[in-house]
């Protein structure tokens, strides 16, 4: 095992910043293949314009690895040129399976790490990898997380509820069984905020994407959706026994509209009857 020079903490401590974004991004954008015996490689394949980050990454471990440039086409361009950062020390990559990087094909399978971790910092580390920063052709500001794995997409989803109250429900989209998860306008913003601060590790790009989202301000024409109904089993009963909608509507405190749309999808098996 050939070493690099020495640093400040244990490799893979994701209680540390740089290691919690640096497996983040390994998660999504990394590949642990096994070899004959004890051999085998963990290789990140990223465009050139971001090698960067890989020379970071480099730093960062404590056990000889490669980057090299290479040119080839792709099913997007005719020519497109990629950085690769090539590690095959056993001891590192037995330490990143420990904390949750799987051999193989993972895209359905990983999970938040198995140990304490710095949380905004994991997140950046998954959205650099594997999705978006910046803003709509409407000029709203997004963040988005493109994903197969229902426990990172819902991990993204608990965490981001927590800093900006916006609910989403995962749901895999019937082309390719993929979850894409978006946030718009204020919660991108606050969410942006939040994982993206100043001195962070993360893609160049993307920082000074997210540094870009707190320019928007709401038109004043732009009216603020209410927040989503979150319907009780008690509601769901009040509800059904009314006489009539406008009855239901002015018990509850909700629109005639959001109670009728509710009654109808109790009545039709949309949702589950309350006990």
């Amino acid at each position: 095992m050939a070493e690099c020079e020495p640093i400040a903490h244990q490799f893979m401590d994701l209680t540390v910043p740089e290691y919690a974004y640096m497996f983040g991004f390994l998660q999504a954008d990394g590949h642990l293949q096994r070899g004959v015996g004890q051999k085998g490689k963990l290789s990140v394949e990223i465009n050139a314009r971001d090698i960067g980050l890989l020379y970071k990454f480099q730093k960062l471990t404590p056990y000889y690895g490669s980057i090299t440039e290479r040119t080839r086409s792709t099913n997007f361009a005719e020519t497109h040129r990629s950085a690769v950062w090539s590690l095959c020390s056993l001891e590192a990559r037995t330490k990143l399976n420990e904390v949750g990087l799987p051999y193989g094909r993972k895209s359905k399978t990983i999970t938040p790490p198995r140990v304490e971790f710095s949380r905004r910092d994991y997140l950046r580390g998954v959205i650099d990898a594997d999705g978006s920063v910046g803003h709509t052709s409407q000029g709203f500001p997004f963040i988005s997380l493109t994903t197969a794995s229902t426990a990172i997409g819902a991990y993204l989803c608990f965490y981001a509820r927590e800093i900006t109250g916006a609910e989403r429900t995962l749901k895999r989209n019937s082309r390719d069984g993929i979850h894409n998860i978006l946030y718009t306008k204020e919660a991108a913003q606050a969410l942006g905020a939040r994982l993206y601060y100043p001195g962070c590790l993360s893609l160049d790009r993307k920082l000074n994407a997210a540094e870009s989202l707190v320019t928007w301000v709401r038109p004043a024409e732009l009216k603020v959706k209410p927040p989503r109904i979150q319907w009780t089993p008690e509601q769901d009963r009040i509800l059904l026994a009314a006489p009539k909608l406008s009855h239901a509507a002015a018990e509850l405190g909700y629109s005639q509209s959001a109670c009728q749309v509710r009654r109808w999808k109790l009545q039709h098996g949309v949702v589950p009857l309350p006990d």
